[in-house]
């Protein structure tokens, strides 16, 4: 089963090239759903936390006393200042800069790297982005596109995606290996008209349509089952609060019949009793309010670090509300 759609604008922006300018949002395609474990003590069940230390000291060490460095030989660093890092970083012009249209079947699948979904910001943009979507279906090209996201510079393929564009992240040249010195075989090797024969018949035998739900992750999958069955049988052990938190009290369970008994009788009580001040209404509200807060405070975090910038043109990244 596909991963519910994201409706979190992780960029917005503009698709440019020549002179059209469609504004656009950009929103994730995959979801992530690998098995995350956390690090416990074994004896305490504490959480383990993962620490800067210095290999050959083993001491832990504080932000400030560590510096970045490019290793150009072995064991022979530059080091580069923040200030010197920050200069170089491209500058986000919120546009995903069309500079060529290519044939698709002249990107080979190695250069895939990310995929996000791109959708028309405002009433404005549909036009043109329909436009432009119908264009890349009729003559088979793709948009070969410059974008930078989070302070980083990407190279990216703008493609049709059903009714919409799908921005599919691109590896550069240089991070796609080479393949000369590989085992592959050569012109020397031959298979017989018989032996393609066979094969063509064995590949038509499996041959059906593409459909993703049909396979799973199998290893995931005997993961959960076995944490599900190990939960069942009592194996939940709780984590050792950290020194100076609140030690969480078990909540009370209560039955849903006695619940509506309770409420039905004290609903008497209630119709009869004054109106709660405003006071107290007010200071409830922030308490939920804050508690909301706090539980999408991860959330947005993770939101920042990932969301991408872009690259040719001026919209304003979109705003985001801080969170306390």
């Amino acid at each position: 089963m596909p991963a519910p759609t994201s409706s979190r604008t992780l960029w917005k922006g503009a698709i440019s090239f020549g002179l059209v300018h469609i504004p656009v949002t950009l929103h994730s395609a995959t979801a992530e759903n690998r098995m995350k474990f956390n690090l416990l003590d074994k004896s305490t069940m504490t959480r383990v936390g993962n620490q800067q230390v210095n290999k050959g000291t083993g001491e832990s060490m504080q932000r400030e006393e560590i510096v970045k460095g490019f290793e150009v030989e072995k064991d022979q660093f530059v080091v580069l200042s923040p200030d010197e890092i920050k200069a170089a970083l491209p500058r986000s012009t919120q546009t995903i800069d069309i500079e060529a249209f290519v044939d698709r079947e002249q990107i080979a699948s190695v250069y895939f790297n990310k995929p996000y979904f791109v959708s028309p910001a405002g009433k404005g943009g549909q036009k043109p982005f329909a436009l432009l979507r119908e264009t890349l279906k009729r003559t088979g090209k793709v948009g070969i596109a410059k974008v930078v996201i989070s302070t980083k510079q990407h190279l990216a393929m703008l493609i049709p995606h059903g009714n919409g564009l799908a921005l599919n992240l691109l590896r550069w040249s240089d991070e796609v290996r080479d393949t000369a010195g590989l085992a592959w075989p050569g012109e020397d090797v031959t298979v017989s008209a018989a032996e393609l024969k066979m094969a063509e018949q064995l590949v038509d035998a499996m041959a059906g349509d593409w459909q993703p739900d049909l396979f799973h992750d199998e290893f995931r999958e005997k993961l959960m089952a076995l944490v599900e069955e190990k939960s069942r049988e009592g194996g939940l052990r709780t984590v050792a609060p950290l020194p100076g938190e609140d030690v969480q009290t078990t909540a009370e369970v209560i039955d849903l019949t006695e619940l509506l008994r309770r409420s039905l009788k004290g609903n008497a009580r209630t119709a009869a009793a004054p109106a709660a001040p405003a006071a107290a209404k007010k200071a409830s509200a922030k308490r939920e309010e804050a508690a909301a807060n706090d539980e999408a405070a991860p959330l947005k975090k993770a939101a920042a670090r990932k969301t991408p910038p872009t690259a040719r043109a001026s919209a304003k990244p979109a705003t985001r509300r801080k969170t306390g």
